[in-house]
This record gives structure tokens, C-alpha cells and sequence, in this order.
């Protein structure tokens, strides 16, 4: 790359890199206020005795929820930090979110989650360049299962 690009060797180190693991605990009660605040009305994931009688057992997560982390040590925003302390522009926005479902999520799991630098690319725009940064996070349940992985875009310019 030229001179000129957004893209350092500060930034390049970053590739790869992995932080974690964050834990996760899925509450019932976590699961019910989610669905409730996103008008989700499945009984699986707001009546408890409904639940109980499916295969599953219990509540179940809707799509897009994944408990909430254990508070110690936890940073939402370290990646983000990690970006600019190297280098990255400023201005940040994000860039959308995707979700791959292995295994259903359940009311009492624990999940791992190890969350990863896959990518940084620098893409131009009519208004100037833009840094273009790929965040996998990957859950493991209680039992060592592979149950979800999220892919985040992050744009910084």
C-alpha cells in the first residue's frame, strides 16, 4: 500500500489477534424481558410452562440474544480501543452484525466467548478512505459445543 494508506503495521498486528474468554450467563428471566422489549411473542421465549413441555425443555433465546456478560474484566469496547490506539481513524460507525446458529441456546447455559480480528481492509469512498474491520466472536455452551458465531463489521474513517 502507499504512504497515504490508513492502514499501519500497528494496525496489521492486530490481525488475528483474540481476546477472551468473556462468560455469558442465559437467565429465564433475561430471555422473557429481551422478547417482551423487541414485541416478540413466541411462547419459548416468554411462557416458562409452554417451554418446559417442548423438546428443548425450557426457554429458549430469541435470535440476536445471548445473555448478558459476567461484569468482571468485561469491555465492550476493547477491540474498538485496540483500533485506535493503533492507529485507526477516529470516527467510527458500525457496520451491521451477522449471526450463525449451530445449537439452540437455552435458559441456564454458560457460554465462552472468544472474540477475534479477522479482518481490516481499507476501501475507498467518495468522501475518502475507509477502514473496514471484520470482529468474530465464537460461543461455546457449557459443554463444549459450538453454539453461535457473530460476524461485526466495523467502519472507521
Amino acid at each position: 500500500m502507499d504512504d497515504s494508506s490508513l492502514i499501519n503495521d500497528r494496525l496489521k498486528g492486530l490481525l488475528g489477534i483474540s481476546i477472551g474468554p468473556t462468560i455469558y450467563k442465559i437467565e429465564e428471566g433475561a430471555i422473557q424481558r429481551y422478547a417482551t422489549a423487541i414485541g416478540d411473542t413466541n411462547p419459548m421465549f416468554n411462557n416458562v410452562s409452554y417451554a418446559n413441555k417442548s423438546k428443548h425443555g425450557g426457554l429458549v433465546c430469541p435470535p440476536g440474544f445471548f445473555g448478558w456478560p459476567v461484569k468482571e474484566g468485561f469491555d465492550l469496547l476493547a477491540i474498538p480501543k485496540m483500533l485506535l490506539q493503533a492507529g485507526a481513524p477516529e470516527r467510527g460507525l458500525d457496520g451491521g452484525i451477522e449471526y450463525e446458529f449451530f445449537q439452540t441456546i437455552r435458559a441456564g447455559d454458560t457460554l465462552s466467548v472468544i472474540t477475534s480480528i479477522l479482518s481490516i481492509q481499507e476501501k475507498e469512498s467518495k468522501s475518502g478512505n475507509m477502514l473496514i474491520t471484520i470482529i468474530e466472536n465464537t460461543y461455546i455452551n457449557q459443554n463444549g459445543e459450538l453454539v453461535m458465531k457473530s460476524r461485526s463489521t466495523l467502519i472507521n474513517r
